[in-house]
Order: structure tokens, then sequence, then C-alpha cells
């Protein structure tokens, strides 16, 4: 292990929480970056916020390496993560780590999401500051957090049809960003970062009323009768209706790689769906 400091911007969201508690498990030099830090009690904390350039470079200094976790503000990100470059540059940080988003180049990505990380990956290429992209597949919370209401509904329901899901559990994407924080060898590299076996909502609904022993199919609809269905749940429209159209890029392929990157910075494979499942009830 390298003996350095390294700050983690979100540190008190899901995914930064967690590499912070691994950074102070690897007894690193961590600095949490949040808006709030009276809410940090285990590692130093600085004030920091993704749209406020003021106070930015004094948060970082003494900073060598910056795990920059995406924002979670979609339509302002690339301006915040610019920001944040930006700053870092002036800091003397001398290598970014980001985490984007798997298959954000390709034609059959996720549009909607894409833009802003393929945004930010040339502003770093373009900062003259040592990199590591981490293109994060999919956190399979993202759709294990739906069993709860599959359960209710006695069926699971989506409009992925047989697109298959190459993700992994938060935990895992955040081990691997802090591995690399904490190793050499990843200097100005992009990693696509994908699950070790891949699944369909279909395979989720099997394994939850395997797991749970009620019969929970799994019931594929039109996006827009999914998007309704999720407002008739409670959702926003607009969030309702990305839901819907990640499912419909998931039926492309855009949530589906076999790159095993995620593996060997692991040193194993990543845990399957009855893991996630298990986990989440």
């Amino acid at each position: 292990m390298i003996n350095k400091t390294i700050a983690i911007t979100g540190a008190t969201g899901q995914f930064g929480a967690i590499a912070s508690d691994l950074l102070k498990a690897k007894n690193a030099n961590v600095i949490a970056l949040v808006r709030n830090p009276s809410k940090i009690s285990s590692v130093e904390a600085r004030k920091f916020d993704y749209s406020k350039t003021e106070g930015q470079i004094e948060a970082l200094n003494g900073v060598d390496t910056l795990i920059l976790v995406s924002s979670s503000e979609v339509g302002q990100r690339s301006q915040q993560h610019r920001n944040v470059i930006k700053a870092a540059k002036k800091a003397g940080v001398t290598h970014i780590v980001y985490t984007s988003l798997l298959n954000a180049d390709k034609e059959n990505g996720v549009k909607s999401l894409a833009g802003e990380h393929l945004d930010t990956e040339a502003a770093l290429k373009s900062s003259g500051i040592t990199y590591t992209i981490l293109r994060n597949g999919w956190y399979t919370e993202n759709y294990t957090g739906s069993i709860a209401a599959a359960l209710a509904n006695n069926a699971l329901y989506g409009s992925a049809k047989n697109g298959h899901i190459s993700s992994a559990l938060r935990a895992e994407l955040a081990e691997a960003a802090v591995n690399v924080a904490l190793s050499e060898g990843h200097d100005n590299q992009t990693y696509e970062l994908a699950g070790s076996t891949s699944w369909t909502l279909a395979d989720l609904a099997a394994e939850m009323s395997k797991q749970t022993g009620k019969d929970i199919p799994y019931v594929d609809l039109p996006a827009e009768d999914y998007s309704a269905a999720l407002v008739q749940a409670g959702l926003d429209s607009g969030f309702a209706g990305l839901i819907a159209q990640w499912d419909v890029d998931a039926s492309n392929g855009a949530l589906f790689s076999e790159d095993k990157t995620l593996e060997k910075l692991l040193g194993r494979p990543t845990a399957g769906l009855d893991v996630a499942v298990k986990q989440s009830l």
C-alpha cells in the first residue's frame, strides 16, 4: 500500500461512505469531502460542494489522490465535475480516480447518462492530472431495491425484455475504487467494471421466488406502461420515464459486459444474484 493522502467526494453518500470506511480500515490517510462535515466523525472531514467553487482549492490542499465520486445531480454534473477537476489542478492533486459509467462511449450505452460522464472524462484527459476512469456497471441494488414492491404486487415489472445486466454490488465497486487509489499501475487507464456474471429480470424474479417460496413472475411491459405504473406507485413522472428508458437500454445491451477487470481489481469474482437477493431480503 502506498502512503499518501486520499480524499473522497460525496463521502456521506452510499458509495462514498463505503469507500471512506474501507480506506479507514486499510489505515489510509483519508479525508472526507462533504457538504456538512459535522456528519463525519470517523475521519477528517472538510466542507466541500461540487457546485460552489469557493473553498474547493483549500479543501483539496495536501491531497495526493482524489476519488471523484460522480455527483447525483443529473444535468448539473458536467459543470460540477469540471469545477472539482479545476480546483484539484490548482491544489496540486496528482491523481484523480473518477466513477464513470459502463459502456459510456458505446452506441448502445445509456444515453441519458453517458453524455455528462464522457464530458467529465474529456475534462480529466485534458487537465494534465494523472487519472483512472472507472466505468462502473449498474449497482445490483438498483434492482434488488424493487424486491419489496415485487413481493407486494406478486410480480416483478419492467421493460428490459431478456436484456442481460452485468451488475455488481455497490460495495464491490467501492472496493475497486479504493484498491485503485491505494496501488500503482493505473495511470491514465479507463476500466470497464462489470459483474462476473450477468442476469435478466426474469432471473431476478426466479431468484426472488426461490428464496421467498412465493411465485413471483417477471412481467415485461411496454416502456410507456411501465413508466405509468411507476407514476401510479408515487414516482415523479420524469424519473419514472428515466427508469423505464434504462430498462429499454438494458434490453439493447447497455448494461452488459463480459469484461473481467473488476474481478482482477478485487482479486475474486463478484457476488452472484443469489447473494444480492439474500442481502435485500
